[in-house]
């Protein structure tokens, strides 16, 4: 049996290392960010010129080996061109939702106000929800996306802590022994540790697959 022991990297080395990973990242200008690290904490700072890019930083900060969590403090610069209005931004959203196979059809609904848009509505899955989210996210003059989608699952499903434990057990990147699962009606929480950011994502997407899911708490730990 090999033990895997846990290395703690210095808050330098760590700050350093993202600072690296943002530098070999395309989509971000790596100049207008700032990153601190604090016992395996990272905090970004700055300001980037779209919605896309600050999410790429975070992405990148993640993708570091030892980070435990990520702080994203960056401001996306309001835009001035022409084409960036709320009004501009609610259309465009409009069309591009109506356009997405993956979001039904007259479920979602958007709202803009000071280049911030707000999403509501029901869907039925969770990769429905997101998928309302990603269509709109790289509309020109957008600052932030607050998705307030709902879930309609129905009333009782059975059985739904033994699919998801199922599911962890079958998926190659999750250790299923280190985590637990507790469900109280259609709430989720996955409490636990796992060894990367990318096990954190891939235990939650997995979870939101199984019927009767309409919340999720992800309180798993990164402990690299």
């Amino acid at each position: 049996m090999t033990i895997q022991k846990s290395v703690t990297i210095k808050d330098g080395d760590l700050q350093a290392d993202v600072l690296d990973e943002l530098a070999f990242t395309s989509e971000v200008n790596h100049a207008h960010v700032g990153v601190s690290a604090n016992d395996g904490v990272i905090t970004l700072s700055g300001e980037v010129d779209s919605l896309p890019e600050r999410l790429a930083a975070e992405r990148a900060a993640l993708r570091v080996s030892g980070v435990k969590a990520v702080a994203d403090e960056i401001i996306v610069r309001l835009p001035g061109t022409v084409g960036t209005s709320d009004i501009d931004i609610a259309q465009a959203a409009v069309a591009n939702l109506d356009s997405a196979v993956d979001v039904p059809p007259d479920s979602v609904q958007a709202k803009v106000r000071n280049q911030v848009l707000t999403l509501t509505g029901k869907v039925r899955w969770d990769y429905q929800r997101r998928a309302a989210e990603r269509c709109v996210r790289y509309l020109r003059g957008l600052v932030a996306v607050d998705n307030q989608i709902t879930l309609d699952q129905p009333i009782s499903v059975k059985g739904v802590k033994e699919a998801i434990e199922s599911a962890f057990q079958r998926n190659a990147q999750i250790d299923a022994s280190n985590i637990t699962v507790e469900v109280k009606d259609h709430h989720l929480v996955l409490h636990g540790t796992v060894r990367s950011w990318a096990e954190h994502r891939q235990a939650e997407h997995a979870a939101w697959n199984v019927p009767g899911v309409t919340s999720l708490s992800n309180q798993l730990h990164v402990n690299p």
